[in-house]
């Protein structure tokens, strides 16, 4: 495995630029010959927003990417799987619809077709068209995520799950810890071939998909996806061990053994160190007892952070109640405005926050109330 992971500063979404910066990148990193191969880019499209938001990969990196690889010989298709994913889905609001059809890239709708790969435990299904590229090159973005506290590399190949099959995962791993392990161990079965982050503008607070764009201002390029979490987790300022994905896949040994293993290229890393970056407070409630006692004392659940949700900001979009893997959010029937969580079904995977466009899901502590 490479473990060469390399980072260049960049302060502006200029295609020109990005396209020197991804093949300078792509180069330092020994990727592979791209010559006469098919291959699928795979942005992070959370939900199709303005490229402002810094919700999404933004258009100018995977166009810039896009140019690079046709330079190369490649030809190139496009796709991904948002958290809601209706058939017929197009990124036309994220602007990648747009360069679809600027370089002429085909854009792949994951949920027409579809096939499964075994995992550790179980089964999952994936976009077919994996298995019908010759590389797949995954194109994350720099953001926080209140479940696994930031979002890289590993994350984004749970994109590559179509529709709904996604919430469901959240059901049968009903906690952060496990939900992790079962990111690596699809990361592990179908690991994408090289990953560039988009790290010019990223998500600090509450990511990923309401939290502040901040300038974070590099590019992150690796084939190794720990070596890059690794690294782009110690530029947002967090203790990368600290992190679940980090430590789970660092214990298993496939990519790297220990951090000391990764070869860095790029300004010395405490220059492009994020120290005021608004990070997810890790929790340390990893104790057993812990989770034994709250788990047999239902008010105890009332302690750990939930979805609340602000009537103020709903526009009953419904986008939370058909993300929620467990049923647990409803329309209040007397105050059509009020969305309900039935508390004892909710698992705390916080994905009507992921999907809320509207900033009417916030996560916190509440004792009292619904």
């Amino acid at each position: 495995m490479n473990n060469k992971v390399a980072v260049r500063r960049c302060g502006e979404y200029d295609t020109g630029k990005l396209v020197g910066i991804i093949s300078e990148i792509y180069k330092t990193c020994n990727g592979q010959d791209l010559k006469n191969k098919r291959v699928l880019v795979k942005p992070n499209i959370l939900s199709d927003n303005d490229p402002e938001k810094c919700i999404s990969t933004h258009p100018a990196v995977i166009e810039a990417l896009v140019i690079f690889l046709k330079d190369q010989g490649a030809s190139v298709v496009i796709g991904d799987s948002p958290a809601v994913h209706s058939r017929g889905f197009l990124p036309v609001r994220s602007g990648i619809t747009d360069v679809c059809e600027r370089t002429g890239s085909q854009w792949i709708d994951f949920s027409r077709k579809s096939s499964y790969i075994n995992l550790k435990s179980g089964r999952i299904r994936i976009a077919s068209v994996v298995n019908e590229v010759d590389l797949v090159i995954s194109v994350p973005k720099f953001k926080n995520h209140e479940l696994v506290y930031f979002t890289g590399a590993i994350k984004n190949t749970l994109g590559l799950v179509p529709g709904f099959s996604k919430a469901k995962q959240h059901a049968l791993h009903q906690n952060r810890e496990s939900f992790s392990g079962f990111l690596v161990d699809l990361s592990e079965a179908v690991t994408p071939d090289f990953f560039i982050m988009d790290g010019i503008t990223g998500m600090e607070g509450r990511g990923p998909g309401q939290g502040t764009p901040v300038s974070t201002g590099v590019v992150i390029g690796s084939s190794n996806p720990l070596a890059l979490d690794i690294i782009a987790s110690t530029i947002a300022g967090y203790n990368p061990g600290e992190l679940p994905l980090n430590r789970i896949a660092l214990s298993r040994g496939k990519w790297l053994k220990a951090e000391s293993e990764i070869v860095y290229d790029g300004p010395e890393l405490k220059t492009v160190i994020k120290k005021d970056f608004k990070r997810i407070q890790i929790s340390g409630n990893s104790n057993i007892s812990i989770k034994f006692i709250k788990n047999r004392l239902g008010f105890l659940r009332k302690l750990d952070k939930r979805p609340v949700f602000i009537p103020s900001n709903c526009t009953g979009c419904r986008e939370c109640i058909k993300i929620c893997p467990q049923n647990a959010i409803s329309m209040d029937h007397l105050n059509p405005d009020h969305v309900l969580l039935t508390d004892n079904k909710c698992i705390r995977c916080y994905c009507c926050s992921e999907v809320c466009k509207y900033n009417a899901v916030i996560i916190k502590r509440k004792p009292f109330g619904v």
